[in-house]
């Protein structure tokens, strides 16, 4: 996508040719650029159609049906915040008293969108030309464009001497190849200077990923990790005014109901535990229940804070998996009760299943080499029962515990 195949697809006959790609997007490739050829769409302005249809498509699950007004980019919608998540950063900004942000960085104005969308005047800037193109394009779609402008050039010299917070998502990928980048020092902008933003604006946010290593957490800040229906989908720095905690884990749903792993109130948005992140559980002996927590929970480093609220420990100090006595109501763990304590035999395992002709097994591990898949093979599982196994380490021991469900809380 280039600027000019951009402004061809803004016009009538590329809005005509987008909503002629959406109506076939998902199938055959070829099928659909020969029906759109077959339409009278020029070769050129079909193809960028058609990728825009299917961008828009894989976007639903980020964005909603907004999606389908985007201008999408395929780096750009990988490393964009979903859209239940950058609602609730921005409503937290609002909160904070909020009214002007900078997001340096914009990419596709995911998280600028959002902010503008709960009041705050909003200043993007983009390096790459077609990006903020699309960017800006998003907010003209959006009914947003009086609150969200956005600049094409370089974030590290923009003024926010004018802004009251600053949001900075740094680039994780390198241009052209898509690969990705684990030295923060290599981000664009560079980590100093993402870091260095908190000394210059009085609120300032910071995306970073999931695996952040802990030690780059500058003093003083909140380091938050972001969970949606049980996957972790990324971590964010709250610095200066704005930070509250030193961890937080937060437990975002994107459908109504009950949580994943079955207690709180359905329908409830979201649910956050905190805590220093340095306390360590206290470690004992494998109990009637077994509690494996978020992943958001354990990259907060809050298990502790977590086994303090069950009243559970730790059967291995460096399993992240909590045991206890009794079955607890709490959105940040799924809860299994033990049934069977092996040391890990799969011959063994092997006769106990066809035992209890047990033909469908679910497989969670912590601290094992074992790949499940290859295990399940190995199992040679027949029957009509269903039970949870459990790859772990108990006192360093390999260990496999067979497990059911606890039912859901009403």
């Amino acid at each position: 996508m280039d600027l000019d195949q951009l402004a061809a697809l803004r016009t009538p006959e590329g809005s005509a040719a987008l909503d002629a790609a959406a109506r076939v997007a998902g199938g055959d490739p070829l099928t659909a650029a020969g029906a759109l050829r077959s339409a009278g769409v020029p070769a050129g302005l079909a193809a960028a159609a058609l990728t825009q249809a299917e961008l828009r498509r894989r976007a639903v699950g980020k964005f909603g049906s907004a999606a389908a007004r985007m201008f999408l980019t395929r780096a750009g919608l990988e490393q964009a915040t979903r859209r239940v998540v950058a609602d609730r950063r921005a409503a937290r900004l609002r909160a904070a008293g909020v009214t002007t942000l900078a997001d340096l960085g914009c990419g596709l104005g995911a998280d600028a969108l959002a902010a503008a969308r709960a009041g705050i005047r909003v200043y993007g800037v983009e390096a790459d030309p077609v990006t903020a193109a699309m960017a800006a394009a998003n907010a003209e779609a959006a009914g947003l464009a009086e609150l969200l402008t956005v600049e094409c050039g370089d974030a590290t010299a923009f003024d926010v001497t004018g802004v009251e917070a600053v949001f900075c998502d740094p680039a994780r990928r390198r241009a052209g190849t898509g690969r990705r980048i684990f030295d923060p020092n290599a981000y664009s902008p560079p980590w100093d200077f993402v870091t260095g933003l908190a000394a210059r604006v009085p609120h300032t946010v910071v995306k970073v990923a999931p695996g952040l290593d802990h030690a780059l957490i500058p003093a003083g800040a909140e380091a938050e990790w972001v969970s949606v229906d049980g996957d972790l989908v990324e971590a964010a720095l709250w610095c200066g005014a704005l930070a509250e905690v030193p961890r937080r884990a937060t437990l975002l749903h994107e459908k109504e109901g009950p949580p994943l792993n079955a207690s709180g109130r359905g329908g409830a948005p979201s649910y956050h535990l905190t805590g220093t992140g340095g306390e360590e559980a206290t470690v004992g002996p494998v109990r009637r229940f077994l509690y494996d927590p978020d992943p958001a929970v354990v990259r907060a480093h809050l298990v502790a804070e977590l086994a303090a609220d069950l009243d559970a420990t730790l059967a291995d100090p460096s399993i992240a998996y909590l045991y206890a006595d009794a079955a607890r109501p709490t959105p940040f763990a799924r809860c299994l009760e033990i049934t069977d304590v092996l040391p890990f035999s799969l011959k063994r395992l092997r006769a106990l299943l066809r035992e209890r002709r047990v033909g469908r097994v679910e497989i969670r591990k912590r601290g094992s080499a074992l790949e499940p898949e290859k295990l399940r093979r190995d199992l040679r599982l027949a029957g009509d029962a269903a039970a949870s196994l459990v790859l772990t380490r108990v006192a360093g021991a390999p260990t496999t515990l067979i497990c059911r469900p606890v039912p859901a809380a009403g």
